[in-house]
């Protein structure tokens, strides 16, 4: 999925005295604390973090609480979607007007009518509100549907995406993988019915094996060419006998 994406970097994470007794502790509490936000540093909304303290030597500033320094070197998940980019969800609404989406269990996309393609028809099939292609059944969204969406803005504050369904590539991702899969399997099936038909061509097209002691006849009552291989050794020596009698 577009919009996810690894950070090596360098972090300097400020402790409470009250926290010298469990650094490890109090790091995970901090970053931990940044999971889920926008972070303008970072460029990016963090969703799960490793680190590792490079220097155990803590720099203590000055203050009315003594915080100290502790450096780190981590490893970051972050989320940051930009427009255009693919991104991935589960539907948990569908309207006449509009399709919600969950994006990684804690971003909101919400889809507006004008942002679905014309090839979606939306039905109220026995109470269930659903979109089908109208040219392909099977392609239905629905809630529980997992769906890939195009990204049109997204909102830092409130980790708020505005979708579209607008982009061919868009849509339930079963469908559209299943989609690629009958493809492959297609090309596949073309591919290795173009090479038996290659092998039988050559193989209808191998030299003839007669040699130059090669005599062609053709009898009176044959329906074709017949090839008669002879040694002419034995030829010219049965010729030498016939003459001395």
């Amino acid at each position: 999925m577009e919009g996810l994406g690894i950070s090596d970097t360098n972090l300097k994470v400020f402790l409470h005295p009250s926290k010298s007794g469990d650094v490890n502790a109090a790091i995970h509490h901090e970053l931990s604390s940044m999971i889920f936000k926008f972070d303008d540093n970072l460029d990016g909304a963090l969703v799960a973090y490793k680190f590792d303290i490079s220097s155990k030597d803590a720099k203590i500033l000055n203050g009315v609480y003594p915080y100290f320094a502790v450096n780190l070197r981590a490893k970051l998940l972050l989320f940051s979607p930009k427009p255009n980019m693919l991104v991935e969800g589960k539907v948990v609404k569908v309207t006449r007007r509009s399709i919600s989406v969950i994006v990684l269990g804690f971003s909101c996309a919400f889809i507006k009518e004008e942002d679905i393609r014309e090839e979606f028809k939306y039905k109220n099939k026995r109470g269930k509100q659903v979109y089908i292609s109208r040219y392909q059944k099977r392609h239905v969204i629905k809630v529980g549907t997992m769906i890939r969406l195009s990204v049109n803005s997204f909102d830092v504050e409130t980790l708020h995406i505005n979708g579209s369904l607008r982009s061919a590539h868009t849509g339930s991702i079963r469908f559209l993988d299943k989609d690629k899969e009958d493809d492959a399997l297609t090309v596949r099936i073309f591919r290795s019915k173009r090479r038996r038909e290659n092998e039988g061509e050559s193989v209808m097209q191998e030299p003839c094996t007669t040699g130059p002691n090669t005599k062609i006849k053709e009898g009176p009552g044959s329906t074709g060419m017949e090839a008669i291989s002879f040694n002419s050794d034995q030829y010219i020596k049965k010729s030498k006998k016939h003459k001395t009698r």
